[in-house]
């Protein structure tokens, strides 16, 4: 089981952003929705390691929140509110939102088998720092790309030419960015399966 735990960075400085995080991800496959905790602090529970990283790398691909991802075993049966959750996981997500406030890409893994919560956590920085370091025009090539458009109809959109298309997707490293993707995912499915073995 995957528990992510998301606190808002610089929150003395910014507007109170969870409201706006929670009903983002209202419908998002999650066992237990988002929900505030404490402060500016939300957390939510997961079995779906794909959904753990799209949601996790759209969070730390802007500089507000910092993401904290415990796996492991939850208290069974899982109550209503994800507040009232217990188990290794969610203290593994608060272990590693705390250490993700000081991390490259705001992001942290942690888990039973601390070798394959740090693979996870090694694939989701590299994919991290890739989407951080995009220009503007790679960002919405990108955003089209992954909207569902077409090469050709983006280029259209963007008034552009399919061969310039081509290159700003190549510059933002969009195909890297779907096989760190995969990678990441497949890290967190294997760390889940590990420590479950070993409990």
């Amino acid at each position: 089981m995957f528990v992510l735990t998301v606190d808002q960075r610089r929150s003395r400085r910014d507007i109170d952003r969870v409201p706006e995080l929670l009903e983002r991800y209202r419908d998002h496959g999650l066992i237990r929705s988002f929900e505030r905790t404490a402060g500016d602090e939300v957390q939510a529970v997961c079995e779906d390691a794909a959904t753990v990283v799209s949601i996790a790398l759209e969070l730390v691909s802007t500089p507000r929140w910092s993401v904290g991802i415990g796996i492991g075993s939850v208290e069974l049966p899982l109550p209503e509110t994800t507040r009232a959750g217990r188990g290794p996981a969610f203290e593994a997500a608060r272990d590693a939102v705390t250490r993700a406030k000081g991390s490259p890409a705001a992001l942290a893994v942690s888990g039973p088998e601390p070798t394959a919560a740090e693979d996870a956590e090694t694939a989701f920085t590299l994919v991290a720092l890739l989407i951080g370091r995009r220009s503007d025009h790679g960002r919405e090539a990108v955003a089209l790309m992954t909207g569902g458009l077409s090469q050709t109809d983006a280029a259209e959109r963007l008034k552009i030419s399919k061969q310039a298309m081509s290159q700003r997707l190549s510059v933002a490293g969009w195909h890297v960015e779907n096989a760190g993707r995969i990678l990441a995912a497949r890290l967190l499915d294997t760390a889940n399966r590990t420590g479950s073995q070993g409990t």
